[in-house]
């Protein structure tokens, strides 16, 4: 038996795809579900999406966490050190998990991935990504009892030149999954989905201000000002894809906006992920903050993408070990930005492996000594001064970082774009 856990569609697509390219063999499979929005009892669970149906085959049983523990949150619940041989006996019972020859987990290092290891135990575990996180260092450490345990991580390959930083402290080996089974699973899923509202450009939405990133004003500011910077380029339509732990307010916001500016707007489900979205609309251009989808999009869908407010979330991210960090600064060194005003540039040329080595030295430099640089090149945009300092590095007195973004910045530039267009 094989045991499965995944929070999101796009980690089902991911597992499907593994088990297509025949990454875990034959036997039974059991697919533990769960929904870590911040109120789940108010959105659609995973297994009840549309895209869900057609991947259901590929497990004999799909079980829900939130449900087993309700009304508890399933980010916040763990076992007391005390209970665990009492809810693994329960959890086995309960959901006949006898013989488990393997558990496969998304986002092992927090909860529920890291409780159901704690709970499913005696068996290997495999680890697959949840997208550029998987490029970042581990975001805390693991216990002797998890980590001895883990032998591969699964990983789309979404850089190319960048190998992945998760566990590799643990001497943890990555496999790239095949880029044409992931198409296939998403191409399979886009045939099922429901039609789509046409757009010429697509705005994605994250949840950074429940995340604590930014505040929720300025989270509406950084999407009314790129939905202005679509306008300013010409587009008259365009699509917007919700995180799907992001709730319903950010749609509500950009259909004011988009009332204001003068744009046509539509809303894709919640529960369709963006790649489905790229496959069956082939937007002109896709934006966004510092989604995975934005590498997604330009990878396997050969779509033109802009990143926009990637200074900003730099700046705010705290501390400097966020696990949000690699992801953002991948996104704002390799992908073209987007200006306020509508115009893309290109980022400085850097060596992006390098810089990657430097900032996951600098967020975990106890877990990953080997990957100290003899020196770093200080670039405020990525490197806290007291951070290198405290790191031993030295940091001409002379460097100056860039101008902040003010709070409220983003709000008034929409403001002036409104009264502009």
């Amino acid at each position: 038996m094989k045991v499965f856990y995944a929070s999101t569609l796009f980690g089902v697509m991911s597992l499907a795809a593994a088990i297509d390219d025949g990454r875990f063999g034959d036997g039974r499979r059991v697919l533990i579900v769960s929904n870590n929005a911040t109120v789940p009892e108010v959105a659609t669970p995973l297994e009840q999406t549309p895209g869900f149906a057609v991947l259901r085959s590929r497990f004999d049983e799909v079980r829900s966490w939130n449900e087993l523990i309700a009304p508890l949150h399933p980010s916040d619940w763990r076992a007391r050190v005390i209970e665990v041989p009492m809810i693994e006996r329960l959890l086995r019972s309960v959901w006949a998990l006898e013989d488990v020859e393997e558990l496969v987990l998304e986002s092992i290092a927090v909860a529920p991935a890291r409780t159901i290891a704690g709970l499913v135990r005696d068996c290997p575990i495999s680890v697959y990504s949840d997208g550029l996180m998987s490029y970042g260092p581990t975001r805390d450490p693991l216990p002797l009892e998890i980590f001895r345990r883990v032998e591969r991580l699964l990983h789309l390959g979404l850089v190319p030149d960048l190998t992945p930083l998760l566990l590799s402290e643990y001497g943890v080996a990555p496999e790239v999954l095949p880029a044409e089974r992931f198409l296939a699973i998403v191409h399979e899923v886009t045939a099922t989905a429901p039609d789509m509202l046409a757009g010429q450009a697509l705005i994605l939405g994250q949840y950074l201000s429940a995340l604590d990133i930014v505040t929720p004003e300025e989270e509406a500011g950084l999407h009314e000002t790129m939905l202005g910077a679509l306008a300013a380029r010409g587009y008259t339509s365009v699509v917007f894809k919700p995180h799907p732990a992001a709730g319903r307010r950010h749609a509500q916001l950009m259909r004011a906006a988009a009332d204001r500016i003068g744009v046509r707007l539509a809303v894709a489900g919640e529960s369709v992920p963006a790649e489905v979205c790229f496959a069956a609309l082939r937007p002109e251009l896709v934006t966004g903050c510092f989604s995975t989808a934005l590498v997604t999009a330009q990878r396997f869908f050969g779509l033109p993408v802009a990143s926009y407010g990637t200074e900003l979330v730099l700046e705010r991210l705290t501390p400097y070990e966020n696990s949000n960090r690699i992801p953002v600064t991948i996104v704002d060194a390799l992908l073209p930005r987007l200006s306020a005003e509508g115009h893309i540039d290109r980022p400085p040329a850097v060596d992006l492996p390098a810089l990657v080595r430097a900032v996951g030295y600098c967020m975990q430099a106890d877990a990953y000594p080997d990957l100290r640089p003899a020196e770093i090149a200080f670039d405020p945009r990525y490197f806290k001064r007291k951070r290198l300092e405290a790191l031993g590095f030295a940091v001409p007195a002379a460097a100056k970082a860039e101008p902040k973004p003010k709070p409220g910045a983003l709000t008034r530039i929409g403001r002036k774009l409104r009264s502009a267009l």
